[in-house]
Order: C-alpha cells, then structure tokens, then sequence
C-alpha cells in the first residue's frame, strides 16, 4: 500500500493522507477511509456539515500526574506523561473540550450518535459540557477491565474501570441501536439483554502495539473489542465512523474490519505512519458474515396468544412493578387494576403516568414456585416454540 499525500482545496494546509489507498468523498470534501494529518481544534472547522453517523473519541484525559509511579520490585511504570495530556488549568481543559465537541456535533448527522471515553480525571467535566452543548445521554458504560494495573503504594481503591458516554445529537433525534446484535455480548447473561457493563481487558499481549525493544507504541491504545461492541451496537455497514483522536488507528481498524466507513485526525504524523501500517494487516469480514447482516427481528407476540396457548388464564393475577399493584386479566386478554382497565402497555402506562410503557418488561408473573418473573419470559416461552415462517402481531 503506498502512502500518498495531496493537499485538498478544504483542508488547507493540511495534507490528507489516505491511508486505506482510497479516495472516495462525503459532499465537496469529506474523505472516506482518510487521516487527516494536524490538530484536531483546526481541522474541525474545514469539514463538512452533517456527513457523520458516528463518533468516537478518545480525547485527552487531563490526568494530572506529577510524579513517576514506582511498582513494589522499583521498576518505573508506563504510565501516560505524554505532551498531549497536559494542560495549565481546569478551565483550559474545559475550553479544549468545549471547541472539540462543538466541532464534532457540526459534522453529525441528526440520526447520529457519539460515544466519547474517559476516566473519572475528567469524564464528569465531559458529561457536563456535553449536556451544555445540547447532547442527549443515552447511557454511561463502565468499562470493567480484568487485567487493571493495581495501586501500588495501597493509598487508594485499584482503578479498575473507565467509562464511556453515549449521547445522541439533541433530545429528539432518532439514532441506531441494533439492541439484539448486542445480547451475545453480555458478559454475565450471555443472551440477555446487554447492559452497561462491559467486562474487556485493556490492551495488552499480540495485540498491544509496541516497537522492536518492547516499549508501547501508543501510551492508551484502546482494546479492539471496545470498538467492535461499539460500532455494532450503533452503526451499520457502510454508515461513516469519525474520530478526532485517531491514536494508534483502533477505531480505524475496527471500522475496516466491520466495513464501516471512517476518517479522522491525528497529530502525531508517527501516529498516522503507525496507522497506515497497522490497517495493511487488517482484513474486512466476508460479507456473508453474520456480524454484517441485519439480525433478524423476533416475531411480534400479543398477549392474548399466551392465554390462548395455556401459559395464563382469565382471572390469573399479574404485578406492576411492586408486588402490592396487582391486576386481574380479563377474558379479552385486557387487565383490570381497580376501575382501569386497558392492555399490558396502555394500562401499564396509566399506572406509571407515562406516555408509553413495554408491558412485557414492567408486568410480573408467579411462577410455580411462588417466584415474581417478568411477563416476557412467558413470550420468550411462546417464541421458542413458534415454527420457523411464523409470525405474529400484537
């Protein structure tokens, strides 16, 4: 693969670099599969608006270290010092943040969701200027890692964990979410429903980049797996992935790998020679592969069919979220709390004082063992028993 650099009449002076050799554009000027070769708060202004389906970035994380760690046998740590993490104050760090989020919700798409990581150093200020800005939290995942360095000098609890936040564009925006794609990754409940803890290791043996003496080519190279959850959760083949802090090139590679679409910026040109090599060896999934096809939807169930098939009856009890807010189920397949009486969802929503409510998941019922079970282990029941071709509407 040659590296091939050309100035672009948008970018400036700044030489877009195409490491993936292709050249294909979003609009007048946004590159497909580029680094983008300078500073993140000056390249940001000359993209276009609008082009992105997703973000991630891993900015800075302002860590504030003022000594060198020592582990107990009085080897030094490799710990993060680079240039990069440094700022004068909070305040500094705040106005970076700042200019660096607003450039980014500039290139989104309205459907667009970003996902920005960090530590508890600075991913509160993060969270906060984020929702200034007009951003919409959807979740804060807790990165878990097993393989966590462990505070040697015993002073204060092992850092164990980061965190990564997922917004969408503003309050309304609609946004991907491929909710059944993610359930094999739960890493407690194979199978369920994924949650906001994700057990990965940080990056370390064949994967961990390092140079021909063993030091680390990158000081917070983000695990691959981080970025596969992510970009399956909330993109799709094809759909373009930005990332103002390029790094060692993870979301670059994975984007590859899964055939998403990307570019970004890195400063470092080290960082993008790195990035150039580490994508020669990356291979795109087959197209067949099931990571790429849209997960088939489970068939719609009403709630009349489980009293159709035996699983409940007419008269049976179900609870409302508190075993003391009960109601009866009526021959129609219709509840009845008191003098209400509505379906699963709208009786549940009436309950709740909400627009909307997922009866399945609010409505409980006992089981033989005396045991409350959410009523949609029933339908999970009813689906597994369903032929193949069938389908259901509620």
């Amino acid at each position: 693969m040659t590296l091939r650099v050309s100035q672009h009449h948008s970018c400036r002076v700044y030489g877009a670099i195409f490491v993936s050799g292709k050249n294909s554009h979003v609009g007048d000027c946004c590159p497909f599969n580029q680094v983008f070769l300078g500073d993140a708060l000056d390249i940001l202004p000359t993209l276009p608006e609008e082009c992105v389906d997703l973000v991630f970035a891993d900015p800075p994380y302002n860590l504030q270290l003022k000594e060198d760690l020592w582990r107990p046998n009085l080897t030094r740590v490799d710990a993060v010092d680079d240039g990069w993490d440094q700022f004068a104050s909070f305040a500094d760090y705040d106005a970076f943040t700042r200019a660096w989020l607003t450039g980014c919700r500039r290139l989104m798409k309205d459907s667009a969701t970003i996902w920005v990581s960090g530590t508890y150093h600075n991913i509160f200020r993060v969270g906060t200027i984020m929702q200034d800005l007009g951003f919409w939290i959807l979740n804060t995942v807790t990165w878990f890692k097993s393989n966590a360095m462990p505070n040697f000098n015993g002073t204060r609890l092992k850092n164990d964990v980061e965190f990564v936040i997922w917004a969408k564009k503003s309050p309304d925006s609609r946004y991907t979410f491929h909710h059944h794609r993610m359930k094999p990754f739960n890493d407690f409940s194979p199978g369920k429903q994924l949650g906001s803890v994700w057990k990965i290791q940080a990056t370390g043996g064949a994967e961990r980049l390092r140079d021909a003496d063993g030091k680390k080519l990158h000081s917070t190279q983000k695990p691959e797996e981080l970025l596969r959850r992510i970009l399956l959760a909330s993109s799709s083949p094809g759909d373009v992935v930005f990332d103002p802090f390029l790094g060692s090139g993870t979301t670059a590679a994975m984007s590859q790998h899964l055939r998403r679409q990307w570019f970004g910026i890195e400063r470092d040109p080290a960082y993008v020679a790195l990035i150039q090599e580490r994508l020669e060896h990356v291979t795109p999934l087959p197209l067949d592969d099931p990571l790429l096809a849209e997960p088939p939807k489970p068939p719609r169930v009403a709630f009349r069919r489980l009293l159709e098939a035996g699983y409940l009856q007419a008269g049976d009890r179900l609870w409302f979220d508190q075993p003391d807010c009960e109601a009866v189920i009526l021959p129609d397949g219709r509840l009845q709390a008191g003098d209400q009486v509505g379906s699963i969802h709208r009786l549940g929503a009436q309950l709740k004082g909400t627009p909307s409510c997922n009866g399945w998941m609010h409505w409980q019922y006992q089981d033989a063992n005396g045991q409350f079970r959410p009523l949609d282990d029933l339908r999970q029941q009813y689906r597994a028993k369903l032929k193949p071709g069938d389908h259901e509407r509620s």
